[in-house]
C-alpha cells in the first residue's frame, strides 16, 4: 500500500542462497486507496536501485502535473493499467542497468555489545514494581538475540514532552546496546538491545517519568492523525478520540485479553487517511453528519483491513456518531466473544467476516449494520448537547476545512 514497496526475501539456486525482494508497486490510502501490485516473482538485491530509479523515471516522465492533487503513482498505474507499467518498468530497468554504473555496498555494524559495557546495574528482584508483569507481556518482545528484548514505549496518539524526551535519551544511552531508539508509524518508542535482567530497573525509571503505560503492542493502542489539533483538511478530532480510546481501553484491561492483541484500530481525521484507517482491523475516517439544522462529528467505519503479508483494504460498514466509537468497538467486541470458536482471534474472525466468509451467526458486515444501527440515532440537541461536540471541544461542531499539512 506504498508507491513503492519492499518485502525481503531468499531464494536457493544450485544450492546457492540469493537474497532479494518482493517488490510492490503502486499502492497507496487515501481518498482512492490501491494495493500495490508485485513486480516479479523475485528481484536480487543488485537490481533494486536500478529497479526504483526506473521506477522515478517512468513517474517523472507520465505523472500528472497539471492535477497535482491526483500526481500519485497509483492513479498513473491505474490510469495505465497494472501490464503496461509493469512492462515500461522492466524496459526502463534494462537501460538503467545498460547506463548507469549503481554501485551499494551496507555497512552492517551488529550493535551487539558485551554486558560489560553497558553502564547498568544489577536490579533487586524483591522490589519488582506493581504492573511490571502486564508491561512486560504488552511493551516488549524477545529479539533472536539470546538475552535481549526490544521494548515499545506506550504514547498517548504519539504526544511525548520535552521532559520526558531528555529522560527517555537518557534511558537510551543507559539500557539500550545502541544507545538509541526508534519512532515508526505505531506512534511509540522502541528501544533494541536491552537485556532481559535489565528490563524491571528500566520500567521503574518509565514509572518515574510517567511513560510506563501498557499496551503498546495491543489493540488497546490505537493510532490517531493529528485531526483538527493541526490539519486544516481534517474534519474530526481523530488525534483526541484515539487517546480516549487508550485510556478506556487499558481501564478495562483489554491490552491482557490475547484475542484481542494482534487487532487494530487506526483513525484519520478525513479520507486522506494519514491514519492508515483502511489497512487496521477496525479503522475510522472523520465527517460531519446532520441531524435537522445540527451539525454533529461522524466517523464512516470500516472492518478487516491489514497489511500484515496479505494486504486487504477494510470493507465500509457504517457512520458511527463520534461519541459512539467507542460504544461501537465495545460491542464488536462483545459480538465477537458471543461468536468465537476456538482458535479465533478478533482479527482473524472480523476478517471471515468482512470476505463473506463467517461462520456463525455473523456472516457478513451486513449482519455487523444491524447490530451497530441503534447507536447511529442521533439524539435531539436538548436530550444531549455534549453529542454534538468532538472530543476536546465544548463548542458546537462545524465543518470547516483550508490548506492541509498532509500531501492529500
Amino acid at each position: 500500500m506504498t508507491d513503492v514497496g519492499l518485502i525481503p526475501q531468499t531464494r536457493t539456486i544450485n544450492g546457492s542462497v540469493q537474497h532479494g525482494f518482493k517488490i510492490f508497486l503502486g499502492g497507496g490510502l487515501g481518498n482512492k486507496s490501491f494495493v500495490g501490485h508485485q513486480l516479479e516473482d523475485f528481484t536480487p538485491e543488485e537490481d533494486l536501485l536500478y529497479t526504483s530509479i526506473a521506477v522515478i523515471r517512468i513517474f517523472d516522465r507520465l505523472g500528472d502535473r497539471k492535477n497535482m492533487a491526483r500526481n500519485r503513482m497509483r492513479y498513473l498505474v491505474d490510469q495505465m493499467g497494472w501490464e503496461q507499467f509493469q512492462n515500461l518498468v522492466l524496459k526502463e530497468r534494462a537501460i538503467v542497468r545498460a547506463t548507469q554504473s549503481v554501485v551499494v555496498t551496507l555497512d552492517v555494524e551488529n550493535p551487539h555489545k558485551p554486558a560489560s559495557q553497558l553502564r547498568v546495574s544489577g536490579f533487586d528482584t524483591k522490589s519488582i514494581p506493581d504492573g511490571f508483569s502486564r508491561w512486560r507481556k504488552n511493551n516488549t518482545y524477545k529479539q533472536k538475540q539470546d538475552g535481549y528484548y526490544s521494548v515499545s514505549i506506550t504514547l498517548e496518539a504519539g504526544d511525548i514532552t520535552s521532559n520526558q524526551l531528555m529522560t527517555l535519551a537518557d534511558i537510551c544511552r543507559e539500557f539500550s546496546a545502541e544507545g538509541s531508539g526508534r519512532t515508526g508509524f505505531i506512534q511509540d518508542v522502541v528501544i533494541r538491545w536491552v537485556q532481559e535482567s535489565d528490563l524491571p530497573r528500566f520500567y521503574s525509571r518509565l514509572l518515574e517519568v510517567g511513560l510506563a503505560n501498557p499496551g503498546s503492542l495491543t489493540m488497546a493502542h490505537p493510532i490517531g492523525c493529528s485531526g483538527t489539533t493541526s490539519c486544516n483538511l481534517a474534519l474530526t478530532n481523530s488525534h483526541r478520540l484515539a487517546k480516549e480510546i487508550q485510556r478506556k481501553f487499558t481501564e478495562l484491561k483489554l491490552d491482557e485479553d490475547d484475542d484481542l492483541r494482534d487487532s487494530t484500530i487506526k483513525i484519520s481525521g478525513c479520507p486522506n487517511s494519514c491514519g492508515q484507517h483502511e489497512i487496521a482491523t477496525i479503522g475510522f475516517y472523520g465527517g460531519g453528519g446532520r441531524n435537522g439544522k445540527e451539525m454533529y462529528p461522524v466517523y464512516q467505519m470500516s472492518l478487516g483491513g491489514r497489511s500484515d503479508g496479505e494486504t486487504m483494504l477494510g470493507v465500509n460498514v457504517l457512520r458511527i456518531p463520534a461519541k459512539r466509537v467507542m460504544p461501537s468497538i465495545l460491542k464488536i467486541i462483545e459480538t465477537f466473544k458471543a461468536n468465537k470458536k476456538q482458535g479465533d482471534t478478533l482479527k482473524s474472525w472480523i476478517h471471515n467476516v468482512a470476505t463473506g466468509h463467517g461462520d456463525s451467526s455473523i456472516k457478513s458486515v451486513n449482519d455487523f449494520k444491524k447490530i451497530l444501527l441503534p447507536l447511529t440515532v442521533a439524539p435531539s440537541i436538548d436530550d444531549d448537547k455534549d453529542f454534538y461536540a468532538d472530543y476536546g471541544s465544548d463548542s458546537h461542531y462545524h465543518t470547516r476545512t483550508g490548506k492541509g499539512e498532509c500531501a492529500a
